[in-house]
């Protein structure tokens, strides 16, 4: 399963920063980095290996509850 995230990072080198700080967070949530890529208007779209779904879930929950906007969707391979 996978995890694919969307925000937004008007400076993307501080949310880059700010991203690999929670490198310890985020593996903890069984979530493993695939891949991120930068879009159009700061957009960051980040895709995630998933071990977890509910710890992932809670990790997600965390990030909303910080006021990180962002929109999320799980994944399967169909």
């Amino acid at each position: 399963m996978q995890l694919l995230i969307q925000t937004k990072a008007p400076d993307y080198t501080a949310w880059k920063t700010a991203f690999d700080a929670e490198a310890e967070n985020i593996a903890d949530a069984g979530l493993s980095t695939l891949q991120i890529w930068k879009g159009e208007a700061d957009a960051v779209l980040l895709l995630f290996e998933v071990a977890s779904r509910p710890r992932a879930e809670a990790w997600l929950a965390k990030q909303s509850a910080f006021g990180h906007g962002l929109s999320a969707q799980f994944l399967q391979t169909a």
